[in-house]
């Protein structure tokens, strides 16, 4: 369950998934311009959108969530403005996110084939 009032800040830059707290604590100060333990949420997707992880501070060290969907892809949520690589959420869209209601199962095709 996500925390009432808490601030969540969505990356919509893929990442690396193995980066680990250091690396996304850095992205968190640099990109979102937020300290790292200021209790808000920070999601991170992966480049294949299959994965996402989020940083957060418990109010007593960094915490890391992860969640790989078994199939499919995370919807990434729209910017509010042309360029703008943050998205702020709401915890129910959140929620909604991590339970599956926004994926797209992914689109096998054959090798060489391009969509027109």
């Amino acid at each position: 369950m996500i925390p009432h009032g808490v601030e969540i800040f969505v990356s919509l830059d893929p990442i690396d998934l193995r980066w680990s707290f250091d690396r996304l604590s850095g992205l968190v100060s640099d990109q979102i311009g937020h300290s790292p333990r200021s209790g808000a949420l920070f999601v991170f997707f992966g480049r294949r959108r299959d994965a996402l992880k989020i940083l957060f501070y418990d109010g007593t060290g960094l915490c890391q969530f992860y969640k790989r969907l078994d199939r499919g892809t995370f919807r990434l949520p729209q910017p509010q403005g042309e360029g703008q690589p943050i998205v702020t959420l709401e915890e129910h869209a959140l929620e909604a996110l991590l339970d599956g209601i926004e994926v797209q199962p992914k689109v096998r095709r054959p090798p060489g084939c391009r969509l027109h």
